[in-house]
């Protein structure tokens, strides 16, 4: 007896890849099949034996496990949805299943697509699930359905089908169809197997196929010996062999369907050698590999074989290739990509964005394609490791060297503080910004700009020496500058506006407007008397102004806390008419009298002479800070905000008239609201009543750039006080 041996036969290249991947991923992860990894129930025996669970839907995957798709493929609705709930999964889809895929999705854009296949099959199933047009699958030549003549069709294969079919189906469609275009998509090693069993089933009188029956490839290997030699059998087990008698004259043909592991093919050589039970088979001749038949290459439309448009589809890598794939799954931050090759790609969290926080789900969806650099074609676990975040950078360093050469600015961030400045990441690359170019104002703490975003110009590029610097000195005067004439812009003087209390000095308060900062002089902060800015405001608090000057040239805008309507020296006349008494409070003395407070923001002068019946030298002799007495309304003037007052004409009439001679009218300073009291006992004070804003040196909002790190911030602020602060 002879036993001939097909050269090729057992595991196709997608299978073993799918198994052997599922039996180490067990031997560490939890791992659950989506459906039966393959169409073998010896081989799905062993991957549930090594604790792999086969479960039928998305819904039926449970946390912390791994679902790994099976050499089949599944619908894009699949991938979605694990994408959706986050599980992590593994693609084992077959490269050729992929390459089929793919060749559906572009034919179906311009043709009606036709595949000759099972419709129930879980590859046809799947790439039905990729495709949103209507497509005709076609089981039976024999059964084909009514087509129109005018349209145009695209007549492609599931891998495992006959070939010698397809031929046919082909033939039979081309001869209503003028229009069909052709593509013999089924896998290289499909028809190899076919084609070398084919060759044994004419060499032998006995033709044995081992593999499971509910296998295409392995039915299809039965069709096509079957019609060749009518002495041919489908085995599952090796049990079911020897269950035949075979006579010792006998040639045996002995191949294996592509679900079918190599060993079983090996397994059964040796029992039926051994097995000197059955003298049928004893004794055992000669045992040779049949190698397949050389066979004519299957053209493509533009003559190139099918197999030779595979393997160039599926691509040789080497790490720092830059491919193309497409996004197959996107989860837990890691994005899965279909290269055309052996193996999947994988671009971890860290390799997809220069942005720790960015998550690939918000800017990728499934089925988008993607450029991608190879960092290492195996992972460790079968996967290619990838990066965008490294294309993202060359693509962005080119960028950079094309605005250092147009002088055009480019956003960035600054991400870094190190010696002499910071470091800005702009277009993914880290760049260096000296501490003199991070603004144009002087920064003593430039902790205090991370993580600010801003536009920078491109200083210096040398791609040889990899140096990049940039700077915004000069950007930042002319933003400034465009954001104050944009803010100018339907400002008017009398108008409100409202801000925040972005700086205090010794002279009054900065309001932030969107863009330019207004200034809230100490004496436009109320209508009392006001000590210190800060009884009145804070850095941060809400404030609405009224604008009382814009200078719109210069870009300056003063404003006031004070409302007209509040104005304690509306109608004073009416308010205090003259003759009237009423009581105050001391609360200031000079050399010439004492200031007496009528009401918040209202303070009336005692003249010395008018202080008492006797002749003092001061008036502290007889009035102290804090006093309240009673005083008569001597005079009043609203236009020049002034009240004069008097206690002793309170006090009854007074018999020494040549008392009152004694004083000299040069006393009293008419002007008193702005005379100066100097140092006394309740500290400097300085009754401004108006503020010379046709001054331009009045405030600089600017610090000078060129001050030291030791300058004190009390002295900046008293070198942008205005001239006249202690007129």
């Amino acid at each position: 007896m002879k036993i001939l041996i097909s050269e090729n036969y057992g595991f196709c290249f997608g299978v073993n890849r799918a198994v052997t991947s599922t039996l180490e991923a067990a031997k560490t992860e939890r791992i659950a099949c989506l459906g039966d990894l393959t169409h073998n129930r010896g081989v799905m025996a062993d991957i549930r034996a090594a604790g792999v669970r086969v479960i039928n839907s998305v819904d039926e995957a449970e946390s912390g496990e791994t679902v790994f798709i099976r050499a089949h493929g599944e619908a894009k609705a699949v991938y979605c949805r694990l994408a959706d709930q986050g599980i992590k999964f593994a693609d084992l889809t077959c490269p050729v299943v992929c390459s089929n895929r793919q060749i559906a999705i572009e034919a179906s854009k311009a043709h009606h697509l036709i595949i000759f296949g099972d419709p129930e099959h879980p590859e046809i199933q799947g790439i039905l699930g990729w495709i949103e047009q209507d497509v005709v699958v076609i089981k039976d030549i024999n059964d084909i359905p009514e087509l129109d003549g005018h349209r145009q069709y695209y007549l492609m294969s599931q891998t495992t089908a006959s070939n010698d079919e397809f031929e046919q189906l082909a033939e039979k469609l081309s001869r209503v169809l003028p229009k069909l275009e052709v593509s013999n998509t089924i896998c290289p090693d499909t028809k190899s197997k076919q084609k070398a069993a084919a060759y044994l089933a004419k060499k032998v009188n006995h033709m044995v196929i081992l593999g499971d029956r509910s296998s295409s490839n392995t039915r299809k290997l039965y069709d096509v010996c079957a019609g060749l030699q009518r002495n041919t059998y489908l085995f599952e087990s090796i049990d079911e062999i020897l269950l035949k008698n075979f006579s010792k004259d006998d040639i045996i043909g002995l191949t294996a369907g592509a679900s079918t592991p190599p060993a079983i093919i090996e397994e059964a050589m040796k029992l039926m050698s051994e097995d000197k039970k059955n003298e049928n088979l004893d004794p055992i001749e000669t045992v040779e590999a049949v190698p397949a038949a050389p066979a004519p290459a299957e053209e493509g439309s533009d003559g190139q074989s099918f197999e030779d448009m595979l393997n160039e589809s599926i691509l040789t890598l080497h790490t720092g290739d830059i491919v193309k794939g497409t996004v197959i799954s996107i989860a837990n931050g890691e994005v899965m990509v279909n290269l055309g090759y052996k193996s999947d790609g994988v671009i971890q969290r860290g390799h997809y964005s220069d942005k720790a926080d960015v998550d690939p789900a918000d800017e990728l969806k499934v089925g988008e394609e993607l450029e991608v650099y190879v960092l290492r074609v195996n992972d460790g676990d079968g996967n290619v490791l990838l990066s965008k975040k490294r294309i993202d950078a060359q693509k962005g360093q080119l960028e950079i060297e094309k605005a250092f050469k147009e002088g055009v600015p480019l956003p960035g961030k600054i991400t870094e503080v190190i010696k002499g400045g910071v470091i800005a990441t702009i277009n993914g690359i880290r760049v260096f910004v000296p501490s003199s170019q991070v603004s144009n104002r002087f920064i003593r703490d430039l902790d205090s700009v991370l993580g600010q975003e801003h536009n920078f110009m491109i200083l210096e590029f040398d791609r040889s020496k990899r140096r990049i610097v940039a700077g915004r000195k000069e950007l930042a005067t002319t933003e400034e500058n465009a954001k104050k004439e944009t803010a100018m812009e339907g400002l008017e003087e009398g108008g409100q506006v409202t801000g925040k209390i972005s700086r205090i000095t010794n002279f009054g308060a900065f309001v932030g407007l969107k863009g330019i900062d207004g200034l809230i002089h100490i004496s436009e902060l109320s209508w009392a008397r006001v000590r210190k800015v800060e009884d009145v405001v804070k850095e941060g608090d809400e404030v609405t102004a009224w604008i009382i000057k814009l200078d719109k040239d210069a870009g300056k805008i003063s404003l006031s806390l004070k409302n007209v309507n509040d104005d304690p020296w509306y109608n004073i006349e009416a308010k205090y008419p003259v003759g009237a008494i009423t009581t105050g409070k001391v609360v200031r003395l000079a050399d010439f009298g004492a200031f007496v407070e009528l009401e918040d923001g209202l303070d009336g002068l005692v003249h010395i002479s008018q202080i008492s019946h006797k002749r003092i030298e001061h008036p502290k002799e007889a009035l102290a800070v804090g006093d309240e007495v009673e005083v008569k309304i001597t005079g009043t003037s609203s236009e020049k905000k002034r009240i004069s007052l008097s206690i002793k004409e309170t006090q009854g009439m007074i018999t020494d008239l040549a008392y009152d001679d004694e004083y000299d009218d040069d006393d009293y300073d008419e002007d008193y609201a702005t005379y100066d009291m100097g140092e006394g006992d309740d500290g400097v004070y300085n009754e401004i009543e108006g503020y010379d804003y046709d001054d331009e040196d009045d405030y600089d909002d600017t610090p000078d750039e060129e001050m030291t790190l030791d300058a004190d911030a009390e002295q900046v602020a008293e070198e942008a006080a205005p001239e006249n602060e202690e007129e």
